[in-house]
Order: C-alpha cells, then structure tokens, then sequence
C-alpha cells in the first residue's frame, strides 16, 4: 500500500527510526552480513521497500540502483531475483529509468531472460518492458529475437507477458486475422 509522508511520521513516533536511516542500516546490512540468510532477507526487504514511491527520493540517496545492479552478476538466483524485483518496483519512475539505462541495465537484465527460474524470467522481462516504455522506444533485434521464444512457452505467465511485450514494441505489423 502506497503512503504518505505524514502516515510515516506517525508510524515512526518521535523517538523511532526514520525511513531514511532504516533503509540506509538494510543497505549496511546487506554490504557487512556475512549470512547468505541474511543477505537475501535484507535484499528482498529492499526490493519490498523500492514499491512505493513515497522511499523513491531515499533510494535515490542510497543508490539503490547500483546495488540491485550489481547483483546480476552474481551466481546467486535469489540474490538475482530480489534485485530484478527491486529493478521493477523503481523502473517505471523516469529518473530511475534513465539511471538504470545509463549503467547498462538493459544488458545486464536481458541476459535473464528466458531463465530457468520463472520469477528471474518474469521479472527480466517485465523490467524491460518498463525500461522500452518510451515516446520512440528502440528494442534491440536480440531482445525481440528472444521474447518471441516467450510467445512458445507452454507456461501461460510468460506466453502473454510476451505476448504483451511484442504487440506493444514490435515494429513489424500484427497478423491479419481475415
């Protein structure tokens, strides 16, 4: 559920930790922990915490991007997982798109698409979509080339998100159906 900064305050109380300085001690968390646990724990509460806008101003701060984006290179399915969630939750805000996009993103989340685990799946090509969603997006051939392989999935999730994907940014014209 989305709020307010007003329901935050009051959620807080004079003496509580503030929004800013919990999510700043999740990020020292995760870069300290030495616990796997631990890691994926605080990386999903940060992927939890990036959905609503009202922390967007915080993450900004705290360069939430660049760790998400460093987790893609793990060998880490949840690591990867909760990053790709986090990835989706910011991408629909312009500021976040564009700083996603100018760090290599899009490379980095295509490489997960079509992966074995259906969340990673999901969740690469979900950011992408958010990532394209411009007045004249520009979807590379290799990125179409492999959601044509969603439209084949015999799994439903992953046929109509690619579905979707290439009626809203194929450049060749939908088939006729006469």
């Amino acid at each position: 559920m989305f709020s307010r900064k007003e329901q935050l305050l009051q959620k807080t109380g004079e003496f509580g930790v503030g929004r800013y300085d919990f999510l700043k001690q999740l990020i020292h968390e995760f870069a300290t922990t030495k616990s796997y646990e631990s890691k994926k724990q605080t990386l999903a509460n940060l992927a939890n915490f990036c959905y609503d806008p009202i922390n967007y101003e915080y993450m900004k701060q705290l360069h939430i991007t660049e760790l998400f984006l460093a987790q893609l290179s793990e060998n880490s399915e949840d690591l990867i997982h909760f990053s790709l969630a986090g990835i989706c939750n910011i991408c629909c805000d312009p500021e976040f798109k564009q700083h996603i996009i100018s760090l290599n993103g899009v490379n980095l989340i295509k490489q997960y698409l079509m992966h074995k685990n259906e969340e990673i799946s999901v969740n690469a090509l979900t950011a992408l979509f958010y990532l394209f969603d411009t007045p004249d997006p520009l979807v590379p051939a290799d990125v179409l080339s492999i959601v044509n392989e969603y439209e084949k999935s015999s799994n439903p999730r992953l046929k109509n998100l690619g579905k979707v994907f290439l009626e809203t940014y194929s450049t060749s014209p939908p088939p006729r159906n006469d």
